[in-house]
């Protein structure tokens, strides 16, 4: 293992070759919902986004190798792994994860990042795990970039805790009908692309505007600033819902989040759909909690996450300066400067 910098999630998507139909595919799988203490029913933390040839696992905590198998998942998927801080509960599953990785032969590097003051115990679990996987270690601290389209802001919580985001750059949407009446086909749509000019067409004649979509991961917190600066305008939201509104005083004693509050946030952020998870094991019934985070988040859809449950990233939000849309089978998604990644 090494602490060598790999590129970024969209640098490292362009440099490889195009994403295969089954590759162009972006959702979420809850391996994971339980707090501290599992369940029946709920397994300790872990959860992977699939974002096109990209996939990151988020907080594995214990007997996420498993929830894997259940869920179909293969390790090899795995490209980050992505700890919001060292409680048990969000990393345990690490030596397991990185083992099957190696049993499995994965041979593409795999960044794994952290909170730096969690070094002794991440490398404790690193040493642990068996060798043979090409492991590059990121510890960060503060807010900022730790790799291209994903940054980290710090939460607060009883430990050094940070959340992720991860932003697509903006693109264009390419209207086939107006490439044609300019005549613009094959490798002359790969230069407009390119260059933003063309055999006399520009890139915005012959296209509109499209917003990178956004993802917020949000675990362990109390109410804070970088809570709402990671979740701001975010199409998929998943937050810590450790407790009910009725027990908000252990919310504040442990610095947790209330159904409520996670609620208030992706309201107050503008995000289109919240996945609450982190349940404590006192509830056996979760469905109060989404009704509760529901109350304080309009024009939210909010989902109480459940073990195994795939769900899919919401569609882009509609530009407002865009030109009139076209119908949906006279578009073409692509990125500026980078291939399309849909």
């Amino acid at each position: 293992m090494n602490q060598e910098a790999g590129p970024g999630i969209f640098r490292a998507l362009l440099s490889g070759p195009p994403p295969s139909s089954a590759d162009s595919m972006r959702e979420l799988v809850i391996l994971g919902t339980a707090s501290q203490v599992p369940t029946r029913t709920r397994n300790h933390n872990g959860y992977f986004l699939r974002w096109d040839g990209e996939g990151l696992l988020f907080d594995p905590g214990e007997g996420t190798q498993r929830q894997m198998i259940l869920a179909g998942v293969s390790a090899a998927r795995i490209t980050r792994i992505c700890l919001t801080h060292v409680h048990g509960d969000h990393c345990y599953g690490l030596p397991g994860v990185l083992s099957r990785m190696a049993l499995d032969g994965v041979g593409h590097p795999v960044h794994l990042h952290y909170p730096a003051t969690g070094e002794d115990v991440v490398r404790a679990l690193v040493s642990v795990s068996s060798p043979g996987i090409d492991l590059r270690l990121h510890p960060h601290g503060g807010s900022g970039s730790v790799a291209e389209g994903l940054e980290v802001r710090p939460l607060r919580h009883r430990i050094e805790t940070y959340g992720y985001r991860l932003t697509e750059p903006d693109g264009r949407t390419l209207l086939p009908d107006r490439l044609e009446a300019a005549g613009l086909r094959g490798p002359d749509v790969g230069r407009l692309l390119r260059e933003g000019f063309v055999a006399g067409v520009h890139l915005d004649e012959v296209s509109i505007p499209r917003q990178g979509q956004r993802f917020a991961f949000v675990m362990d917190t109390a109410p804070c600033d970088g809570a709402e600066e990671l979740a701001d305008g975010v199409e998929l939201l998943v937050a810590e819902s450790t407790f009910s509104d009725d027990d908000a005083a252990l919310a504040t004693q442990y610095r947790h989040l209330t159904a409520g509050q996670a609620g208030e946030l992706a309201g107050s952020a503008g995000a289109r759909t919240l996945v609450l998870t982190h349940f404590s094991s006192r509830y056996d019934d979760v469905a109060l909690l989404a009704a509760q985070a529901g109350s304080r988040a309009a024009q939210v859809r909010v989902l109480a996450a459940r073990d195994l449950q795939r769900v899919p990233l919401p569609e882009r939000r509609r530009r407002q300066d865009a030109a009139p849309q076209a119908g949906p089978a006279d578009r073409t998604h692509c990125q500026t400067g980078a291939r399309g990644t849909e």
